[in-house]
């Protein structure tokens, strides 16, 4: 587990890494699935939520934050540390729980989500929750805060990744290719965009609203690097992401597109769109749980 080993050494080259070896990929998944189960059980709370926003992303965020990311735990204000930004902040549900066990704030707010005077929200607000580095939820606005941070930590002389994750759907706002543009303009070698590309958003399918393919090419045209990847492979997933974040030569904004599916992990939530936003009575919950626990095939 790489984040309890990160601490910079003094001359502040960033650890080395530990072989990518099946417990470790094993890891990754076991967190991927605390995702979903703490995702289902904090929207129990909430009365309503985006199961499945989360759910095809949530080896995304098991890899980032459990192998890729350079953070100390408990300390979540280090200035040393890698940033992430999610563009689809109505899916900080399933990084609560992570940031929570990675100690940057106490695990009891989690019983809280969502109620009166709870810091955590159903979008995540930077100003109240420590591990949450940009206020998000308004679908396009992430890249660019992205960028400004790496050329803020560059003005700075510091040294680290930015990572944003990005909805496919969140494609189609014209700030997020102003936003492209720019960072291949300023050479943002630190900026890497992961777009969850799971086919769906609020309304139905992305490319029957707006079509955004060919979406690779696309991010090739405005200057970019760019990846493929299946975004539930924890192995092929972490790999690149470790591929990216490590890649010093690299001139360019990398993009790595995460081919994902809406609702993974329950069957009938990936068949039915309809479960962007929505509540799981207590018996359709536990099907979940056994389904996301492996008890269901």
């Amino acid at each position: 587990m790489r984040h309890l080993q990160n601490e910079s050494p003094p001359d502040g080259r960033r650890p080395a890494r530990a072989a990518l070896d099946r417990a470790a990929i094993a890891r990754i998944e076991e967190r991927a699935r605390f995702v979903r189960l703490e995702t289902v059980r904090l929207i129990s709370i909430a009365k309503v939520g985006h199961y499945t926003s989360v759910f095809s992303c949530a080896e995304i965020f098991a890899s980032l934050y459990y192998d890729v990311m350079n953070l100390r735990p408990g300390t979540p204000a280090w200035t040393g540390r890698d940033r992430f930004l999610m563009g689809k902040g109505h899916a900080a549900v399933g990084l609560y729980p992570i940031l929570a066990n990675l100690g940057f704030f106490p695990a009891e707010w989690l019983d809280s989500y969502t109620r009166l005077g709870s810091p955590l929200g159903d979008h995540p607000d930077m100003r109240k929750v420590p591990g949450i580095d940009f206020s998000s939820g308004s679908i396009g606005h992430a890249l660019s805060g992205g960028l400004g941070m790496v050329l803020g930590q560059r003005a700075a002389g510091r040294d680290f990744n930015v990572f944003v994750l990005l909805g496919d759907g969140e494609m189609q706002e014209g700030q997020v290719w102003e936003a492209a543009l720019s960072a291949a303009h300023h050479k943002a070698n630190r900026l890497i965009a992961i777009v969850d590309r799971n086919g769906y958003q609020l309304d139905g399918k992305v490319d029957d609203i707006i079509g955004i393919e060919p979406l690779d090419e696309k991010w090739r045209a405005f200057g970019w690097e760019v990846h493929t990847v299946d975004g539930h492979d924890a192995g092929a997933l972490t790999l690149k992401l470790r591929e990216l974040a490590d890649d010093a030569s690299r001139t360019r904004p990398a993009c790595l597109i995460a081919q994902t599916s809406k609702g993974k992990g329950v069957g009938y939530m990936e068949t039915e769109p309809g479960w962007h936003l929505g509540y799981l009575a207590d018996d359709d919950a536990a099907r979940a749980i056994d389904e996301i626990n492996g008890a269901v095939l």
